[in-house]
C-alpha cells in the first residue's frame, strides 16, 4: 500500500460503511499499519471484528461508530455505500483524510459518478474515475 510520495505500510485507513470489514483486513493485509472500522450498524462491527480476528488481526483494527471515529486524520479513506450517503458525507469523510491522503468511494453506479465527482471537488484532487460494467470508482487525493 504504498502512497504516493510515502513509505510503505506505515498507513492508517478507515473503512466507512464497513459492512463485513473487508476493505480495512485487506488495507492491514497489503501492509497497513492500523485500521479503523466504521459502521452504525452493530453487527456489521461485529461482524468486521470476527473476520479481523479469524485473519489475526484483530489487534489492529479498530470498530466503531460514526460518532466513534478516532480525531486523527487517516492517510486513506475507503467507502463502499451508496451515492446519497456519500454525497451527504462529503464534508465529513472530507474531514477525516489528512492533507495529501487519499480517498477512494465506490459502491455507485457510473451515471452517479459526476455527482459524487461534484460533491467531493472541493476538498480532494480527482483521479479520472474508473469504471467497471455499470459501476464506478472515484477516487483522489486530499488539498492541502
Amino acid at each position: 500500500m504504498a502512497r504516493r510520495g510515502g513509505s510503505c505500510g506505515k498507513e492508517t485507513v478507515i473503512d466507512y460503511g464497513c459492512g463485513s470489514g473487508i476493505l480495512a483486513i485487506a488495507a492491514l493485509r497489503l501492509g497497513a499499519v492500523r485500521a479503523v472500522a466504521v459502521d452504525h450498524d452493530p453487527q456489521a462491527l461485529q461482524a468486521s471484528r470476527a473476520n479481523a480476528e479469524h485473519n489475526g488481526l484483530a489487534d489492529r483494527l479498530l470498530y466503531c461508530s460514526p460518532e466513534g471515529v478516532p480525531e486523527e486524520p487517516a492517510d486513506l479513506l475507503l467507502a463502499n455505500i451508496l451515492a446519497g450517503p456519500l454525497v451527504e458525507l462529503a464534508s465529513r469523510l472530507a474531514a477525516l483524510v489528512r492533507a495529501e491522503g487519499r480517498v477512494a468511494v465506490s459502491g455507485i453506479l457510473h451515471d452517479q459518478s459526476a455527482q459524487i465527482i461534484a460533491a467531493y471537488a472541493p476538498w480532494f484532487r480527482l483521479d479520472r474515475s474508473r469504471t467497471a460494467n455499470e459501476w464506478a470508482l472515484v477516487s483522489g487525493c486530499r488539498k492541502l
